[in-house]
């Protein structure tokens, strides 16, 4: 059914304006009029009183009513005064310049808009409690990796659904140090990075000191995860420096408010940022901690710090190795545990000048290690300060100075060798001379005696024997001067047979002292090239080292042969071997398994340096309770 509209003539005229008037003030409903800028022209009395009954003036209405948009003519709108005036609806009708208002209270518009801002204020509430959360683990975490681990799982709970990545990158290099990934990337996505433009504007990054390489700044972020419609993202920024970007994609059909999720993001992106700033901060300061504390661990310099307490709270493996004391045996003792009490005095004044700020350049003394035995070392002493500049210990760098000081033995007893050999070589001069005249008068004795019949044979015996001793004793003190004589270092063709021959000679009294034999057993030999003198030493020492190693009624077995171009001379001895702890290091400078005073560890040492020299090697079998074999090996065509 169509109702029609129809204008209906008053007769007489109609009333009077003021008549209008009147009836608009009457009027039950809260009305007012505008013109078309929607400025207030008249209100009636209840459109007061609904504005009083909601707290408002008028003024405040007309302020919200003239940011309205004006309905065309004819038409008609309603506004919403929210948030001003929740629950307030105001209708507006046109009719040419006049619009009239009327204004109502809609009590369910305004339940409805408190459950959207009371469930606005939860997810406010819940985002601010997971992103307190999550700066409690990221604050906890122990590396890079449980820092991303901790993110990605603040991620997930901050938007369920969506797909993410988190991309850790170096900040001075650009390269990608950790990634996580929910979903589905596509083949090469995570590099290069990609920035917003407008996101790098904002965080302030200069974009000249990004790797081009490995960094990208476009007006759109391409989407990283396959099936994904579009996304957000923001990059880690702290102090100027990126460490990397959080990727967030929606699948298809995904509704979220994606503004509210941007701003979200980027504070979770600006508080991560500082963690990842602050883990890689720590990372560094662990890898120099480290890196320093190996470089102490293993240096091969002997280094100890001790505290003000003296307690040490550093001990290098270098030390370890001289003392046989392990670490966690020495850490947190006293210092003075490891000097021997006749030095404590001594080290008590280094330490005190260290104390008082004195460096200390060369300072003698003896540690004592877990044997028993003492070893001396040098050190040079400085003060650890600490952060205030107070002296809070003691640093100690030294060198082990046994073997120089062995050595500085070895040579004043080798000098004083060298004056014995002097005071020696005038004596066997002062021999030489009546030992000829004897030798001579024996001979002489013997050939008349041999002339003149009927002589005693009993006296041509003692003469012969006489004139035999005398040229034993020319003999071996002509060899002597030879052996003592320093060796030219020129090579000459020697018989090896008689070279051992010589050494058994110049080793009588040793071998008559120990009680035992010598046996020989030599093979046909060509002559080779060798240092005589310095051969000869090699077969005394061998022969010497024997003769001690047996009890008496022992036996030594020189034995010589060729095996291919080499030239072997096996010394063996029956006696009670060498402990197979010590076979290693027998060749080792200054060890010697003989009691204190008997022996200097040099001579097997000095022997091994003589063979090589000549371009050989000496090797040693050794069984206990069996005897031992030193075998020498010299190659017949050299020089």
């Amino acid at each position: 059914m169509k109702t029609e509209t129809r204008a209906v003539r008053i007769a007489g005229g109609g009333p009077a304006p003021e008549s209008f008037q009147a009836l608009f003030e009457a009027l039950d409903a809260p009305a007012a009029m505008c013109d078309p800028a929607l400025r207030l022209v008249s209100v009636n009395a209840a459109f007061r009183r609904f504005c009083a009954d909601q707290h408002a003036s008028v003024e405040e209405v007309a302020r919200t009513l003239a940011g309205a948009s004006v309905p065309a003519d004819g038409a008609s709108c309603d506004v919403e005064l929210l948030p001003d005036l929740p629950g307030v609806v105001l209708t507006l009708s046109r009719r040419g310049d006049v619009v009239a208002v009327r204004a109502r209270n809609e009590p369910e518009l305004s339940r409805n808009r408190l459950v959207v801002a009371e469930r606005a204020l939860l997810e406010q509430a819940r985002t601010e409690g997971v992103l307190l959360d999550l700066g409690r683990s990221v604050a906890e975490a122990g590396g890079e990796e449980e820092l991303v681990a901790a993110v990605a799982r603040g991620v997930k709970e901050l938007f369920p659904g969506r797909s993410f990545c988190i991309r850790i990158t170096d900040a001075r290099t650009g390269g990608l140090t950790s990634l996580y990934a929910e979903g589905r990337l596509k083949e090469g996505a995570h590099e290069p990075l990609v920035l917003m433009e407008r996101a790098v504007e904002k965080t302030s990054l200069d974009r000249a000191s990004l790797p081009g390489d490995r960094v990208a700044v476009l007006s759109e972020v391409p989407l990283l995860f396959q099936d994904s419609t579009h996304g957000v993202s923001a990059p880690l920024v702290a102090s100027g420096q990126l460490f990397g970007a959080i990727n967030m994609e929606y699948p298809a059909g995904f509704v979220s408010d994606v503004p509210h999720d941007e701003r979200v993001l980027l504070q979770l992106a600006n508080q991560v940022a500082v963690a990842v700033k602050n883990a890689k901060l720590i990372d560094e300061l662990t890898f120099v901690r480290k890196y320093l504390e190996d470089l102490l661990e293993k240096a091969n310099a002997l280094i100890l710090v001790a505290n003000r307490d003296k307690q040490v709270v550093v001990f290098n493996q270098a030390l370890s190795a001289l003392t046989g004391f392990g670490k966690e045996e020495v850490l947190g003792r006293d210092f003075f545990w490891l000097i021997p009490e006749s030095e404590h005095l001594r080290l008590n004044q280094v330490i005190g000048a260290a104390i008082r700020g004195e460096p200390v350049n060369s300072f003698e003394t003896r540690l004592l290690t877990r044997h028993g035995a003492e070893v001396r070392v040098s050190f040079a002493t400085s003060s650890k300060l600490s952060q205030h500049g107070e002296v809070e210990g003691v640093i100690a760098i030294g060198q082990d100075i046994t073997v120089v000081k062995e050595l500085e033995k070895r040579i004043i007893h080798a000098e004083k060798l060298a004056s014995i050999g002097q005071l020696a070589a005038s004596v066997v001069h002062e021999i030489n001379n009546p030992m000829t005249a004897v030798a001579t008068y024996a001979d002489a004795l013997l050939q008349r005696s041999r002339m003149t019949p009927g002589a005693n044979p009993a006296d041509q015996e003692k003469l012969r024997k006489i004139l035999e001793s005398s040229h034993r004793i020319l003999r071996f003190t002509r060899d002597l001067v030879s052996y003592a004589r320093p060796a030219q270092d020129r090579p000459e063709r020697v018989q090896l047979n008689a070279v051992v021959d010589m050494a058994v000679g110049f080793c009588e009294h040793v071998v008559s002292q120990a009680r035992v034999s010598v046996q020989r057993e030599y093979a046909e030999l060509p002559p080779l090239s060798a240092v005589r003198a310095n051969l000869v030493q090699v077969f005394v020492n061998l022969i010497t080292n024997a003769c001690h190693a047996m009890p008496p009624g022992g036996s030594v077995i020189l034995a010589t042969g060729r095996d291919g171009q080499d030239a072997v001379v096996k010394v063996r001895d029956t006696g009670t071997g060498i402990d197979p702890k010590h076979l290693q290091r027998i060749f080792e400078p200054f060890f010697t398994t003989k009691p204190e005073g008997k022996g200097t560890g040099l001579g097997l040492s000095i022997c091994q340096g003589i063979v090589e020299n000549h371009g050989g090697r000496m090797t040693v079998e050794s069984t206990l309770g069996q005897g031992t074999t030193f075998i020498v090996r010299l190659p017949l065509q050299q020089g």
